[in-house]
């Protein structure tokens, strides 16, 4: 019988990126505890999946400088020598010169919203606000299809509550881009109930 490698209790972010986790699966880490994410249901997938590439080809048709990133590490203004985050995709417009551990400079973050996995979602959430490249936080949610979106007020604030999205149009300012919210969903068993 083999031993469990151990999970370190509390660590920093460079400890987090020099550490070798115990299994192949995502981790982030949470006020310096890494958590293990759990894998994504099919439904997740599909929306990750649809969403990334719809981003995708906006940003080809117009030869824009951004790009899409799926699963990316990002840090918090907030205790960020004690946190790495994991959003579902985000998007940056910075060039980058050499590989790094975390993407710089985020402009939207998006995170896919599960029942199971609501409060740690929305924790996620209030961490982004305080990265200052963030412009918008998108939640999709795979229980039925609708959207939250907060967006940075014009002061640098963020509002106290989300736009609730659930029909017609799904607008990212922080990216021109705009789209039928059923978009995202047209891959997953939802697309049939619409």
């Amino acid at each position: 019988m083999s031993a469990l490698p151990k999970i370190p209790i509390r660590m920093t972010v460079a400890e987090f990126f020099a550490w070798n986790p115990p299994s192949p699966q995502l981790w982030q880490l949470v006020d310096g505890e890494p958590q293990a994410m759990a894998p994504a249901s099919i439904t997740h997938g599909a929306i990750q999946n649809e969403l990334g590439r719809l981003i995708a080809n906006h940003f080809g048709e117009r030869m824009s400088p951004c790009r899409v990133i799926t699963t990316p590490g990002v840090i918090p203004h907030v205790q960020s020598e004690t946190n790495v985050r994991i959003p579902d995709l985000a998007v940056t417009c910075s060039g980058y010169d050499a590989e790094e551990s975390a993407l710089a400079n985020p402009v939207l973050l998006i995170e896919i919203l599960s029942p199971s996995n609501q409060a740690e979602t929305w924790a996620n959430v209030w961490a982004y606000t305080t990265i200052p490249s963030v412009q918008e936080i998108l939640v999709l949610k795979t229980a039925s299809i609708g959207a939250e979106l907060l967006r940075r007020n014009q002061d640098g604030s963020w509002p106290s509550k989300p736009l609730t999205i659930e029909t017609g149009e799904l607008t990212l300012e922080s990216i021109t881009f705009s789209m039928p919210l059923a978009a995202a969903y047209r891959t997953t068993r939802l697309a049939a109930k619409t």
